[in-house]
């Protein structure tokens, strides 16, 4: 696999104006790819502790936005060639938010929920940590529900199925931790493989064989 310049690369699908990146929340806007898809309903409460909010991109979708195109394929065991890589620089501090940014748009260019898995490779997203209070196998039955956006610790991404879209936050942790889930991220995207980090770091782990 080619290594990734500092400047992003962008196919000419995903092309878009960009905001000037920062350590902080601000990142290069991608544009994935759109496509037919109806929004998922939403999920049922769980009796128990209070669920919090899921993040605002999953709450508010219409399946109105869903523009006219064809559907995503089902990845194979590997990557296709025809996989879209996106490169968001962004800080450890900010990998996270620059992910949840990329789901939003995402998800206004028509993708649903379920089309889309989020890899984290230092701290787990507080949706995953909230979600495993309840057990591992509540964690897992959201996932293959499949009607959701499903974030993963790095640890653990090599047990998720393949979706359309697959987003990395770099958002710390060991280098082991980023090398897992470039590898795992690039197996398991269908369409769009979507970096959020630090393009020397991702050279660095790119060039290490993944």
């Amino acid at each position: 696999m080619p290594l990734i310049p500092e400047e992003p690369q962008i196919h000419e699908k995903a092309q878009g104006p960009r905001a000037t990146p920062a350590s902080g929340r601000t990142a290069p806007t991608p544009r994935p790819v759109p496509g037919p898809r109806p929004a998922a309903p939403p999920r049922p409460g769980r009796p128990g502790p209070a669920r919090p909010a899921p993040p605002a991109h999953r709450a508010s979708r219409d399946s109105s936005a869903a523009k006219p195109g064809p559907s995503g394929p089902a990845a194979p065991a590997a990557a296709p060639a025809s996989v879209q890589i996106q490169l968001i620089p962004a800080s450890p501090e900010g990998a996270l938010d620059a992910a949840e940014e990329a789901v939003d748009l995402l998800l206004d260019s028509g993708r649903t929920p379920g089309d889309v898995l989020v890899i984290t490779t230092g701290d787990p997203h507080p949706w995953a940590a909230h979600e495993l209070s309840f057990g591992d196998a509540a964690y897992w039955a959201q996932h293959d529900a499949g009607d959701d956006v499903f974030y993963a610790d790095a640890a653990v991404a090599s047990r998720a199925t393949s979706r359309p879209v697959v987003v990395v936050a770099l958002n710390g942790g060991p280098e082991a931790s980023a090398v897992t889930a470039l590898s795992a991220a690039h197996a398991r995207a269908g369409a769009l493989l979507i970096v959020c980090g630090d393009p020397q770091r991702i050279n660095s782990v790119l060039g290490a064989g993944v």
